[in-house]
């Protein structure tokens, strides 16, 4: 299965934000092992929140490696293996933020990287799966605690 965003997309629940929505339109990555997306509409109570522009971005942008690694052959003598390859997956959700009156934004970034060791995803797809599993229902139950805390400070 394939990375392909459903539109409208729900937000995690944010202090300020009331059912957030936001629709979601394919646009071209900077590479061809990416798929990007832009906000062009917003739904429920986003008051001040922008849509994507080319100088106040909204967007999000997952990517895999270029070229994936496997698993390398174990020493015949010793069984051990050499070093081990790491695939790269990675999300980045840029925004356009203002700091000041009369100024243009500025972009805010959020980078997801997920590093899977060669050879696992095949050996033990069901414990590379289960860290994901964990991470979002982290993330989506922490939403509005983690947004807080990029805007105040508390952990």
């Amino acid at each position: 299965m394939s990375i392909s965003l459903s539109s409208p997309v729900t937000g995690g629940a944010q202090t300020g934000l009331t059912s957030p929505t936001y629709t979601m339109t394919t646009d071209t990555p900077p590479s061809i092992n990416g798929k990007q997306y832009v906000v062009t509409t917003l739904g429920g109570t986003q008051t001040g929140v922008r849509t994507h522009a080319v100088s106040d971005p909204f967007s999000i942008l997952f990517t895999r490696p270029a070229s994936t690694q496997s698993l390398p052959s174990a020493n015949a003598v010793t069984g051990k293996y050499p070093s081990i390859p790491i695939n790269s997956y990675g999300v980045l959700g840029r925004k356009g933020v203002n700091f000041a009156a009369n100024q243009a934004p500025l972009v805010s970034t959020s980078k997801y990287t997920r590093n899977v060791p060669a050879g696992s995803d095949a050996y033990d797809a069901v414990n590379v799966r289960a860290l994901e599993s964990l991470m979002i229902g982290a993330l989506w139950q922490q939403s509005a605690g983690w947004g807080d805390m990029l805007c105040n400070g508390v952990l």
